[in-house]
């Protein structure tokens, strides 16, 4: 049940992509959000949005939505391309941002947005919704089992038939690219089990239509550990990851969304094979309802932001490794 609408997070979304639909449901459902505007490019669309959603109010440019004293924070999933601009000016609004994965276009947009996030005195966060589940909580716990960690492999991959050429990952102007889109996923799940920065990193990347369509790679650590991803939009269905260590490994195969919300799964491979299991979660809203309790709360966590821009710069250093064909040091 809803806490008094007094307390609740009052939150504008910034754009009626499809992913906002999801995240729409999540703050409807969370104990302590309310979805009280919508903004696109159109009154019209904006309108027919909000009717569907039932959404309160709607406008017809972003400008107007940042505008509304009411609101306390702002979902943003705007193409990568706009995602600096935007943040940034919601920022200087006041108005606490959930902004949508990847971060920005490059690492060098994503400081500013921090920074900008930092000086205003607001929350910043980006759209990785599977660090929230219960499991994610559950399989750091574990990790503790494998032993001395050695390696980290990740894979996230669909297959598209013919490439939409109207699609946002489609197009460069727009910062698309399978690194962005899925392989921020694998880095970031890397730098969950690592908890550090790789020292270098190489890669190796395919093109289509202008972004990468493809791309594999190696992130070096110290302490002699090692982790490899792959991610692209020519193979089939694969979203998992294996963290190993000198007595077991930990192995997720969906760990950006569970199959199923009832529940969700994890293995730990070692002298005997365990199965662990997670009750009902809906990973959305355990996220829309952690950053409603920190702007709730009034103490920032910078650290949401520190792992975004260095996942950023993780992404930005295997697309100059490809670009370079050599290792880049970090």
């Amino acid at each position: 049940m809803k806490t008094e609408s007094k307390n609740l997070v009052r939150w504008g979304i910034l754009s009626t992509a499809n992913i906002a639909t999801k995240v729409a449901r999540a703050i409807n459902l969370a104990e302590n959000a309310e979805l009280v505007a919508i903004a696109s490019r159109t009154e019209e669309r904006a309108t027919a949005w909000a009717q569907k959603h039932n959404v309160p109010i709607a406008y017809g440019n972003y400008d107007a939505l940042l505008s509304d004293s009411s609101l306390d924070a702002i979902y943003i999933p705007l193409p990568p391309s706009m995602h600096a601009e935007w943040t940034i000016r919601a920022a200087e609004r006041g108005k606490h941002v959930l902004c949508e994965k990847p971060l920005a276009a490059d690492s060098d947009e994503a400081t500013m947005m921090a920074d900008a996030c930092r000086q205003n005195g607001v929350q910043l966060m980006d759209g990785v919704m599977w660090v929230h589940h219960e499991r994610t909580v559950l399989m750091k716990q574990k990790l503790g089992d494998l032993g001395e960690f050695r390696r980290v492999t990740a894979a996230f991959t669909f297959s598209w038939n013919t490439i939409p050429t109207d699609n946002i990952r489609a197009k460069p102007e727009l910062a698309g690219g399978s690194l962005g889109d899925l392989g921020y996923y694998c880095v970031r799940a890397i730098l969950w089990a690592f908890e550090g920065m790789p020292t270098k990193v190489f890669a190796t990347a395919r093109y289509k239509v202008g972004v990468d369509f493809n791309l594999a790679g190696i992130l070096w650590f110290e302490n002699e550990r090692i982790a490899t991803l792959d991610c692209g939009f020519d193979t089939s269905l694969r979203k998992w990851f294996e963290v190993a260590g000198t007595k077991a490994s930990l192995v997720c195969d969906d760990f950006t969304v569970p199959t199923s919300e009832e529940s969700a799964r994890f293995w730990i491979h070692g002298s005997e094979n365990e199965k662990h299991e997670t009750g009902a979660c809906i990973q959305e809203v355990n996220m829309i309802e952690r950053f409603s309790a920190i702007v709730q709360s009034k103490n920032l966590e910078p650290e949401w932001a520190d792992v975004a821009v260095n996942t950023m710069r993780v992404c930005d250093a295997l697309l100059e490794s490809d670009q370079r064909g050599e290792i880049v040091n970090l």
